[in-house]
């Protein structure tokens, strides 16, 4: 208990309540009793008005992640090259040359939701915002979505799914706002997924990872360090746009009430992001800065009271210097508004004025609201009177954690009684496997993402090694250094509603097999966990358990956690969606022309399968999908050991030039994987694989631990020789050439046909 907050305070007649308000109110803002009453507690008296506005949003799930806190204890971020990690704005790692990357994913579902464009927007603003908050220069964004069923296709049943005005809405919503505001910004979007899949219907997924470098010795800290330094509010005035976000959607399901809910959505302004990162990034070159936070959910609220809690010291704070877009806002919010481009600074008093000055020059309003004080009490005035006055660690630092009830969800065994593997194999069995190959291409699912990234700036900064559609994973060149950085995002809903835990191994897998496709070494994990409600026992198993996977998961493959994000209560009328963790995987290369593409580029390479042999896997799969079967079976487990040696092998295999391509089978199975990487190289190939098993499973298994490589005749030795020092199977499988894609015995389809397909599926969809 503080000994430094005083019971006798005497507030302003609009900021006091009577003990029978503050709790009815505190309920309104979405305070348990039993919270309510440990605020009582903690200052010794009734709440004012701003005090339970503050509470509502740093207490909220979003702020406080009093579901998750117990379970993300689990995810270590222990390594040498590791700067920061858990706790600060983003997670930096040390790649060498004296250059450090911050990386970090978000979410911004549920404003997306309500105004798909300013909510891609502002998820966009908020991401690049922790990112310079390190004092890192963005470089580079990518956004895993996921939407409903979008219709206009037909499925494998001969089944037409009609368009969805809705989710067409949301998903050209949400493509514009990401590009909208990256393209302003002028940061290089270089990857990312897009699903579709009807869990999404009513609650879509707007992840978003960004990525910057910087000096490993300009680091950037979220703490107060010393008294009497002062908090400047940086960027844009504050209005009454985002207000509630954190609490009012971001913690709660969504209801009927979605229109009333329009106003808690922020309003992004890229232009103004521009110059604040301009103005920051000299504030921090000249060594203005002693401590830095990002204004994102739960606003001032938020900033101060973890700066000053970050060092166990104390804060005062005028509202009356705070400047406004709208004067005649309430204190309270004023201090948990959560309107966009803003930044709170601490600077010692003797460079005040050049901090300003900065400012001024860049046009980035600017204004002293604040000044570090000994102690631990965060206070803040108003027109001169106290509106608020309590423990700033309260807030920040000792919100409510619950270790929530848990159980199985008995559904899974249901999901395992299916047989995925035969009954998929039957409905293709006799059929037409040409024509069927070129529709499961033409999928929503299966088909290139190239609507959607070509509406991104790609190039911006002059950076890009492999965007999207290059290969398996995004690659960004280091400013003034031969090295390039590799980041790949992964998440499969449909995996984890079968099994959480074998379904986060596998696409932590992916993840790390993605970055080391491209010849990158990993260094390490951020993760956006999207679950459902927590207070439901099955859903909060569900979150437990997968982040227990991913703790297993990253050890076993060298990738600490460096941070992340958790969003809950993601449901629509009791509806939840499918659990889905993304994992977001960087690593580095040494050379960025080191870095291996997807693309088929040489007549007469050789195609050898990398990794395990083929298996049965339709659990979950896109063809299970495709052909409108129901969700079930059972995934094929994640060999962890082997998805570490096959990294190992292409990182040595890139650095000796030994491997021309190398793409991955994942999602769609062989077939995609050998599509994608002819229409990407607009060459053809021809394989032939005895497996033994069935042409469902052949062409669309997804079993985990392969990897699709080209070889150059004259390198064949030399991988053959890497692979069997490490252990690891190389199958000769084919050879790339000619303007047509053969699996022997199963399918023979014509270049041009596959490339309409598989590059044009998407468009035709969304037109259909």
């Amino acid at each position: 208990m503080t000994d430094q907050i005083r019971s006798d305070v005497t507030f302003p007649p609009d900021e006091t309540l009577t003990p029978e308000r503050a709790r009815e109110l505190g309920h309104e803002l979405g305070l348990r009793g039993d919270e309510y009453d440990r605020i009582v507690g903690t200052l010794h008296r009734t709440p004012t008005v701003a005090e339970l506005g503050m509470y509502s949003v740093m207490w909220s799930e979003h702020c406080s992640y009093k579901s998750s806190k117990i379970h993300l204890r689990q995810l270590a971020a222990s390594a040498p090259w590791i700067v920061a990690g858990p706790g600060e704005n983003a997670g930096v790692v040390d790649v060498g040359d004296g250059l450090a990357v911050a990386f970090k994913i978000e979410s911004h579902n549920h404003p997306s939701f309500v105004e798909p464009v300013q909510g891609a927007m502002t998820g966009v603003g908020g991401i690049l915002r922790d990112i310079f908050t390190m004092g890192a220069r963005p470089i580079a964004v990518m956004d895993p979505l996921r939407f409903g069923d979008p219709g206009g296709w037909t499925d494998g049943a001969g089944r037409h799914h009609e368009p969805d005005p809705l989710q067409r809405r949301l998903i050209d919503g949400v493509v514009r706002g990401v590009g909208f505001y990256g393209n302003c910004v002028g940061v290089a979007n270089i990857g990312g997924e897009t699903v579709f899949d009807d869990t999404y219907a009513g609650n879509p997924l707007v992840n978003v990872l960004a990525i910057g470098v910087m000096q490993r010795d300009r680091l950037q800290l979220a703490r107060a360090e010393a008294p009497g330094h002062l908090a400047v509010l940086l960027g844009s005035a504050t209005g009454r746009d985002g207000i509630g976000g954190a609490s009012v959607l971001a913690s709660q399901e969504f209801d009927e009430g979605l229109e009333a809910k329009r106003p808690n959505v922020q309003v992004g302004d890229p232009f103004a992001e521009k110059l604040l990162i301009e103005c920051c990034l000299e504030l921090y070159e000249r060594d203005l800065i002693s401590g830095i936070q990002d204004m994102g959910a739960a606003g001032i609220a938020c900033s101060t009271s973890e700066l000053a809690s970050a060092a166990s010291m104390g804060m005062d704070v005028d509202l009356d210097a705070v400047h406004l877009r709208e004067p005649s806002m309430e204190s309270w919010e004023i201090l948990c508004s959560e309107s966009q481009e803003r930044m709170l600074a601490l600077v010692d008093p003797d460079e005040v004025t050049e901090v300003l000055a900065i400012a001024e020059r860049w046009g980035v309003p600017a204004s002293v609201i604040g000044e570090v004080v000994e102690g631990d009490a965060l206070v803040l005035r108003r027109r001169g009177e106290v509106v608020a006055d309590l423990p700033a660690r309260s807030l920040a630092d000792e919100g409510p954690t619950y270790d929530r009830a848990q159980q199985r969800p008995s559904s899974l065994d249901d999901y395992a009684a299916i047989d995925a593997e035969s009954v998929a194999t039957d409905q293709l069995a006799g059929g037409d496997l040409d024509a069927f190959a070129l529709a499961f291409l033409a999928s929503p699912n299966v088909a290139s993402k190239r609507w959607v990234y070509e509406q991104y700036d790609q190039h911006v900064q002059a950076g890009t090694v492999l965007g999207p559609g290059m290969g398996d994973a995004g690659v960004v060149r280091l400013p003034g250094s031969r090295r390039a950085v590799a980041c790949a995002t992964d998440g499969n809903g449909r995996y984890c509603e079968l099994d959480p835990a074998e379904g986060t191994k596998r696409i932590v897998a992916e993840a790390y097999r993605n970055v080391v496709c491209v010849g990158a070494r990993p260094l390490g994990t951020t993760n956006c966990l999207n679950f459902g409600n927590p207070e439901r026992p099955e859903i909060m198993w569900q979150l437990a358990t997968s982040i227990a996977a991913m703790a297993e998961a990253c050890a076993a493959l060298g990738v600490p956690v460096t941070g992340g994000n958790v969003s809950l209560y993601n449901e629509t009328k009791g509806a939840a969606i499918h659990p889905t963790p993304v994992i977001g995987i960087l690593g580095v290369l040494e050379d960025a022309g080191d870095a291996i593409g997807a693309a088929y580029e040489n007549e007469n390479d050789l195609v050898f399968l990398l990794g395990a042999p083929t298996k049965e896997g339709l659990a979950g799969s896109d063809l299970q999908r495709y052909l409108g079967l129901p969700l079930g079976g059972v995934l094929a487990p994640t060999d962890l050991e082997l998805e570490a040696v096959i990294g190992e092998v292409l990182q040595l295999a890139a650095r000796e030039g030994y491997v021309s391509s190398a793409h991955d089978v994942s999602g769609g199975g062989l077939l995609a994987t050998l599509a994608e990487s002819c229409a990407a190289g607009a060459i053809g190939v021809e394989v032939a694989i005895d497996t033994g098993l069935s042409p469902a499973q052949l062409l669309c298994s997804e079993s985990p631990g392969r990897v699709v490589v080209t070889v150059a005749s004259e390198h064949v030795r030399e991988l053959a020789q890497l692979c069997a020092d490490a252990g690891v199977a190389l199958t000769d499988i084919g050879t790339v050439g000619g303007e047509r894609l053969i699996i022997r015995d199963v399918i023979d389809l014509p270049l041009e046909e596959v490339e309409t397909a598989l590059l044009g599926g998407l468009a035709a969809t969304l037109d259909g």
